[in-house]
Formats: C-alpha cells, sequence, structure tokens
C-alpha cells in the first residue's frame, strides 16, 4: 500500500477483492484487442460492472481530430448507460505498459458520476501487476453535482 489507498497487487487478490474481476480483465483485454490507436499505439481496453451485476466492454478509439478520441473507460460506461444501467460498482482498465497505467483524468471524472467507492483496477496486458484503488483515492477533490447545487442557490 502507498499510504493513499492505492496498491499494487496480483491478479488472484484482484480476484479476492472483486469475485467479477476475471470475467472483466477478459471483456477487457478483448476490448483492448479491438481498439484503435493509429495515433498513439497504445490501445486500451476497459469494462465496467454496473450496478445491477451487469458487465460492458470499451475501448479507445482515436481520431485524427484528437478532441474526437473517447477513451476506453468512457466507452464502457458509456454503454452501461446505453442498455439503461444507473450505477457503476467497478473499472476493469488495461494497458500494454509493464505497470498498469491508471485512468485518465478526464475518465477518472467521468466515473466520478458514480461515487467514490468506484472500484478502480488497472492491469497490465503484458504482465500480471494490477492497481487496485477507489475512485476517491484516484480523484479525491472531483467536481461532484452538488458543487453545481451550491452554485444555483
Amino acid at each position: 500500500m502507498t499510504g493513499s489507498g492505492i496498491e499494487l497487487i496480483d491478479r488472484a487478490e484482484a480476484v479476492a477483492r472483486l469475485p467479477e474481476f476475471p470475467v472483466l480483465l477478459k471483456m477487457a483485454l478483448l476490448a483492448q484487442s479491438r481498439a484503435r490507436a493509429p495515433y498513439s499505439g497504445f490501445p486500451v481496453g476497459a469494462a465496467v460492472l454496473a450496478g445491477s451485476g451487469g458487465a460492458f466492454a470499451g475501448c479507445n478509439v482515436e481520431s485524427a481530430s484528437y478532441g474526437a478520441t473517447i477513451c476506453a473507460e468512457r466507452s464502457a460506461v458509456v454503454g452501461a448507460i446505453a442498455a439503461g444501467e444507473t450505477r457503476i460498482r467497478a473499472c476493469v482498465v488495461v494497458t500494454p505498459t509493464a505497470e498498469p497505467s491508471s485512468p485518465c483524468g478526464i475518465c477518472r471524472q467521468l466515473l466520478a458520476e458514480f461515487g467514490p467507492d468506484v472500484a478502480i483496477f488497472a492491469a497490465s496486458s503484458v504482465g500480471d501487476g494490477v492497481m487496485a484503488a477507489r475512485l476517491g483515492d484516484l480523484l479525491p477533490l472531483a467536481f461532484w453535482a452538488k458543487n453545481l447545487d451550491e452554485a444555483s442557490r
């Protein structure tokens, strides 16, 4: 543990913490293989576990107009919401790096819509390492809906 609630664990420990981890990891790895990353060469796959127990995968899709690019985590969340889900319990993201890469800031912010207790598991697709954290540990000062509520008073 790094002291901030962010831990490097192995896949067996990830399963102990999230029994659905193997299914989500398999979905994220398949999605990663379908990623469209011609500009960065950095294919990413993700899978989210929704409140109903359903799982939804996504991959990054890059565009020559960089702002039109969508990350894997956001792609997975969009799929879950489009299917009628209203809660996200966990997100597994895989990157082609020896050490797992954390979701980017914009993905963290979107995941924050579902609360600080969303479990994040970042895994390597070229190794066995897994980073485990709560979203609140990755984005401790998120911009929440309550910020908008306070401004409207």
